[in-house]
């Protein structure tokens, strides 16, 4: 058997480092807290980005299940603090239900309707799948799961509001895709 020698392990690992490090630095790093700009609101939430939760979650209110035309939707209330403005802000909604999801913690099992949203991130708007809870009684009225964070590039734990919105009309709209969602992220 024949041993690799520091001539040929060197170049070899310093070209897989390089390429590994120009890759990833064309991905945008988000830090554990950014500000999200949320759909039609017009308002800036904050949003913790949490790698240990699988679906993204918003502070909902008033959530009722009814039937359009034979489907299952939602009508419910969205209620935030604008960080622009520092007043609540709120709009009742109704939407189709993607789903049902249920959660299981400490505190039991609870199931929560989801729902499709666009928030705004950095400059690009993502259609994403939301879990609609009260969270009033949280710091953070929007929780980013895998779902969200997997398209937005790198998490860096250490940092906080790395990016402000700055979506437009002419901003990137990446639209949920429900085959993307079954992939292989964890359940």
């Amino acid at each position: 058997m024949r041993k690799l020698t520091g001539s040929v392990v060197l170049p070899v690992l310093m070209a897989v480092l390089g390429a590994g490090t120009a890759w990833a630095d064309d991905d945008a790093t988000y830090g554990w807290i950014e500000r999200a700009g949320i759909g039609s609101l017009g308002a800036v939430a904050k949003a913790k980005l949490d790698s240990g939760a699988l679906t993204s979650s918003i502070n909902a209110k008033n959530i009722e299940h009814f039937e359009r035309d034979g489907d299952d939707w939602v009508r419910f209330t969205l209620t935030l603090e604008d960080q622009k403005s520092e007043e609540k802000v709120s709009e009742k909604m109704e939407l189709p239900l993607q789903r049902n999801l249920t959660v299981r913690g400490a505190g039991g099992k609870d199931e929560r309707p989801v729902v499709l949203l666009k928030i705004c991130m950095n400059d690009t708007i993502y259609e994403e799948q939301f879990s609609l809870r009260d969270r009033s009684d949280m710091i953070y009225p929007v929780l980013l799961g895998r779902r969200t964070i997997q398209h937005l590039g790198k998490l860096d734990v250490t940092k906080t509001f790395l990016h402000d919105p700055k979506c437009n009309a002419e901003s990137t709209v990446r639209y949920f895709d429900e085959q993307e969602a079954q992939g292989n992220i964890g359940t």
